[in-house]
């Protein structure tokens, strides 16, 4: 192959660019964000109660707290609220 059909192939086959999950933001000192984190961190921040959230989510109010509590540990900071201005200095919410 020439380096002109490597890089159709590469342009070809790169996924498709989500405005809402930039993958290279997400990447913060070792800490990558999935997308059902930044889902959880986006609702968090807009102030949905939890059990609406469990709703969206399609969990429990109890899963959802051991989510946050997870990702608190994960980005290091010691609250949910901390964690939604941690995201919100990032840009994701």
């Amino acid at each position: 192959m020439t380096m002109t059909e490597l890089s159709t192939l590469d342009a070809e086959t790169e996924a498709p660019h989500d405005a809402r999950v930039d993958l290279d933001a997400a990447m913060s000192g070792g800490r990558e964000l999935t997308s059902p984190e930044i889902e959880l961190l986006f609702l968090l921040a807009q102030g949905v109660p939890m059990d609406v959230i469990a709703r969206r989510l399609y969990t429990s109010c109890r899963t959802n707290r051991r989510r946050i509590r997870a990702l608190c540990d994960k980005l290091e900071v010691g609250t949910p609220i901390e964690a939604v201005v941690w995201a919100a200095r990032r840009g994701y919410v």
